[in-house]
């Protein structure tokens, strides 16, 4: 059976790779047609992406990457860059 969750709830959910590692909290979803395509995501200090970063707020996450949520969400560790490189996330600067 498939359970939905309210969107505004989802705000503030720790966010960790398939793998286990921490990733950053959900900060906002972005909507297509009224559907979730992807996730913006705020790494914290002490997740190992903040590093890749260098500088960036957070990061949107494509919805195809998410593996799981419920209490906490799950996505693919695929999407996590080494230092210097871009994969399917989008780097998002701090407007400052």
């Amino acid at each position: 059976m498939i359970q939905t969750k309210v969107i505004s709830e989802m705000w503030n959910v720790q966010v960790y790779t398939d793998s286990g590692d921490y990733f950053g909290q959900i900060d906002d979803a972005i909507l297509e047609k009224n559907k979730v395509t992807g996730w913006k995501i705020i790494a914290t200090e002490q997740s190992p992406i903040f590093k890749v970063l260098r500088g960036a707020r957070g990061v949107i996450v494509p919805h195809q990457q998410v593996r799981a949520v419920g209490n906490i969400m799950i996505i693919s560790s695929a999407v996590i860059p080494s230092v210097g490189e871009r994969t399917a996330i989008e780097m998002e600067r701090v407007e400052e």
